[in-house]
């Protein structure tokens, strides 16, 4: 038995433009904003882009990225420490970025609690000194 046999090799199935926007919700023109960004590189097949498995996978982590905020560059620093220095690196890059994020939304909420408070005083403030002031219509 060949040690070649264990040997998982990624598949060599290709995508469509139109697949992958059907498959993740996305617009073509999202899509070839990545491409220009360079965050993916689909080979062309005369005026056809044909996306590899690698720029599927590449996609995926794309949308996650920018699903939890982070910038294109970011996301680039993430997809690119995969290709200079393989998973773990882009593991501890994705890791840093993560943890960098979270801090700065962690910020944005305090400064959302502490708006909503000085706000709802202020409100507080208005109803007592005009008590017969009409509520505001819903929206």
């Amino acid at each position: 038995m060949s040690a070649l046999m264990g040997f998982r090799r990624p598949p060599h199935r290709t995508y469509s433009i139109t697949q992958l926007c059907r498959e993740f919700g996305a617009t073509p023109r999202a899509l070839r904003f990545y491409e220009e960004q360079g965050l993916l590189s689909p080979a062309r097949r005369d005026l056809t882009r044909v996306y590899s498995y690698k720029d599927r996978a590449r996609l995926v982590l794309i949308l996650r990225g920018r699903r939890v905020g982070l910038s294109i560059a970011e996301i680039r620093d993430i997809l690119d420490a995969y290709d200079e220095e393989g998973l773990p690196a882009q593991d501890a890059e994705a890791l840093r970025i993560h943890r960098k994020r979270i801090a700065r939304l962690e910020a944005q909420r305090q400064e959302v609690e502490a708006a909503i408070q000085a706000l709802k005083a202020a409100a507080d403030h208005l109803e007592r000194q005009y008590p017969d002031a009409p509520a505001a219509p819903a929206r």
